[in-house]
């Protein structure tokens, strides 16, 4: 199993459960040992990194090190959430990678002048989806320096 320099909790909030079903196997298949925990929405994001509701005990939602972030999601999407989050002193330095179906211009205009870190179109096929994983914690895990807090 590959281990990263520093074993961090990536965050994941995406609505699709077959999304979050392939990107768990996805980060299997590339046997990256780092917990990997779900959010199904923008609110649910924000209750999770705000230690608010169901996720008020550190020990079951620890502060992640990355959030991969999905746009189109019911209750808050994720350009609310993004906007939330990197206007918070406290969260901004979490770093955020939008993984999203849309390949829209005007989507990868806003999320980066909101202040998202990268921002990758999903992968149709499981195969796309396991060099997408790899290249991105490859590069977010184990090549960039990250903040401690």
């Amino acid at each position: 199993m590959r281990e990263t320099k520093e074993s961090i909790t990536i965050l994941m909030a995406d609505d699709d459960p077959d999304d979050r079903f392939m990107t768990k196997d996805a980060f299997k298949e590339t046997r990256l040992l780092n917990d990997l925990r779900f959010v199904e929405n923008g609110e649910e994001l924000i209750d999770y990194l705000r230690r608010r509701g169901k996720y008020v005990d550190v020990k079951d939602s620890p502060r992640p090190g990355l959030i991969l972030l999905d746009l189109n999601m019911p209750r808050k999407d994720g350009r609310e959430a993004l906007a939330e989050i990197k206007a918070d002193t406290d969260l901004r330095r979490i770093p955020v990678v939008i993984l999203t179906t849309s390949k829209a211009e005007e989507d990868v205009v806003r999320t980066y002048n909101l202040g998202s870190n990268s921002y990758i179109t999903k992968p149709v096929s499981f195969e796309g989806l396991v060099t997408t994983i790899k290249a991105l914690t490859d590069y977010w895990l184990e090549i960039v320096q990250l903040p401690t807090s």
